[in-house]
């Protein structure tokens, strides 16, 4: 839910790591699994938090091919398995929070700055939401099978919503949340304070 985690082992891409060295990766954000972020922005600072979150979600749909690697050198191993687990846990349980935090407060109080291409590009990013929701239902079974042991290959899922996370969350940046700056403190306060309602604070 945007907040630190333990910190677990995973690779680097192969041509950076022997062939047996595993999710054991690089030192920086190789580590990992569950992103260790040392200082994270509160509800105060919603925009912020977004933004974390979408650091996350980086963290995570790379972490989703270099397990697709992984499992095809190694198997389903100890390190595949708590790597798999890992990006099931976010995706299930972080990634849904925070499409509400977009849906339900942040484009409506931007809406109400009417700004036609804002409004539609919102849109856009909502039915992109629908389709992310679709890739991850092809792409989780295959996490949850190496969860429990199974090693067959990737579906084309996987890469799939990886790589059209990872664009989603570049267009938000660029194109949505630099508006936020024309929200008045009260507006995103009340933003913050539902934010941290949906995840019982």
């Amino acid at each position: 839910m945007c907040k630190p985690n333990r910190a677990v082992k995973i690779a680097d891409p192969p041509q950076k790591r022997r062939a047996n060295a595993g999710l054991a990766g690089r030192r920086d954000n190789g580590r990992a699994m569950l992103p260790n972020t040392p200082t994270i922005a509160s509800f105060e600072s919603p925009i912020e938090l977004l933004t974390a979150c979408h650091d996350k979600v980086r963290r995570f749909a790379s972490l989703c091919g270099r397990l697709a690697e992984h499992t095809a050198r190694h198997g389903a191993d100890d390190q595949a398995r708590t790597a798999a687990a890992g990006i099931v846990r976010y995706f299930t349980i972080a990634a849904p929070l925070h499409h509400a935090d977009e849906e339900q407060d942040l484009f409506p109080a931007l809406r109400e700055l009417q700004e036609p291409a804002l409004t539609a590009t919102m849109l856009a990013l909502e039915h992109d939401h629908d389709a992310l929701d679709a890739l991850w239902e092809q792409a989780r079974p295959w996490l949850e099978r190496v969860q429990q042991g199974s090693a067959e290959p990737a579906p084309e899922a996987l890469a799939l919503f990886a790589a059209r996370y990872l664009a989603h969350i570049d267009r938000e940046e660029r194109d949505v949340f630099s508006f936020a700056a024309r929200l008045s403190e009260p507006t995103l306060r009340a933003i913050g304070h539902r934010m941290a309602q949906r995840r019982g604070g």
